[in-house]
């Protein structure tokens, strides 16, 4: 299994280093990994094998083998393979929701973490995971149930165009708050979503340049 390492990782942390926020940082990193560990569980108990792990700013990135004939739409296994996606995907928010609400009954220490913000930590992670944005979780679930429903093409259509108006959005909130709280966590965290979405919508282009190649 292959192991990377994205080198903005250490940007980061020389920001929040700078800010005084690094122990935030480091905490919000900890419950991200776990969060990650929920969908390398799942995706194991369904069969999958895991591919590489990449290290990324915001948490784990995992990926998993899938073999060719699962892509074939006229075959029974790709809609197994979009309903299998779309559990491994919500594993992960299910897993810090789970962590939060165990807190909350047993608020105990861990590491010298207050119970607390293990709660605030692992609500923030699951909550934010399931931004309508692809490739977070909630992008994700979206892409292959609506895959599922109105098939690929359109389910690519519509979670692209739901990723970019999400990200109009938050920017536009996320500036009002950087003005109020004069935080640059916020900001960081938007300029890696604008990246992640900026990323995904050369592949997207790059896949309906190939549709009108094929449907000539």
């Amino acid at each position: 299994m292959e192991v990377k390492i994205n080198l903005k990782i250490f940007a980061f942390a020389v920001l929040f280093f700078i800010t005084g926020q690094l122990e935030i940082y480091g905490i919000l990193m900890l419950f991200a990994c776990i969060h990650e560990l929920g969908h390398l569980l799942f995706g194991i108990l369904l069969g999958f094998k895991p591919k590489s792990i990449h290290i990324m700013p915001l948490g784990l990135c995992i990926n998993f083998y899938v073999f060719p004939k699962d892509y074939n739409q006229k075959i029974m296994n790709s809609n197994r393979l979009k309903v299998k996606k779309v559990i491994i995907a919500a594993a992960g928010p299910v897993t810090n929701f789970f962590f939060a609400i165990f807190f909350s009954l047993y608020p105990i220490n861990i590491l010298g973490i207050v119970p607390q913000t293990i709660i605030y930590a692992n609500l923030l992670i699951g909550i934010f995971n399931l931004i309508p944005i692809y490739p977070l979780d909630g992008g994700r679930i979206i892409k292959n149930i609506f895959s599922l429903l109105c098939g690929y093409k359109r389910a690519l259509i519509f979670t692209n165009k739901l990723s970019n108006i999400t990200m109009i959005l938050l920017t536009m909130i996320s500036s009002i708050l950087i003005c109020y709280y004069k935080n640059i966590a916020i900001l960081l965290i938007i300029i890696y979503l604008w990246i992640l979405v900026v990323f995904q919508n050369r592949k997207y282009q790059m896949k309906m340049n190939l549709y009108q190649m094929l449907e000539k």
